[in-house]
């Protein structure tokens, strides 16, 4: 396929992209995405203030790559924030341990009562490589 036909199709692909991503903040989910359905960086865009996403998403890109599931195998951290003990997450919900929103949730109020914001989490992080 000629370079300029991939170009066209990948900017086409992100201009796609961007505008459900705007229209996730602007709190609309698309007709194609159920909540059960729904990935867990759909629900945070859905959650996380639209300022303050890029941060957070990073932040749990790099803790978890977004597995509700992920354990630490040293520390034992658990979930997209990996939180230790991961228990501490069920002070948002019972279901802590496999829903996406109870943990997304979680850890935004963590990020907020710890560092102010998740924009100011991920200044930390980017110089401790922790949070």
């Amino acid at each position: 396929m000629p370079a300029f036909k991939l170009r066209m199709r990948t900017s086409a692909a992100v201009l796609a992209g961007a505008a459900a991503v705007t229209a996730l903040g602007a709190g609309l989910v698309p007709a194609t995405a159920s909540a059960a359905s729904a990935s867990p960086q759909t629900i945070a865009a859905q959650i996380v203030p639209a300022n303050q996403l890029s941060s957070f998403s990073q932040i749990i890109a790099h803790e978890s790559s977004w597995n509700v599931t992920a354990v630490n195998p040293s520390s034992g951290a658990y979930g997209l924030a990996q939180a230790l003990p991961g228990s501490k997450m069920a002070t948002h919900g019972a279901d802590w341990k496999t829903n996406p929103t109870t943990q997304i949730r979680w850890a935004l109020d963590y990020m907020n009562e710890r560092y102010g914001s998740p924009n100011n989490a991920w200044a930390f992080w980017q110089t401790h490589h922790w949070y």
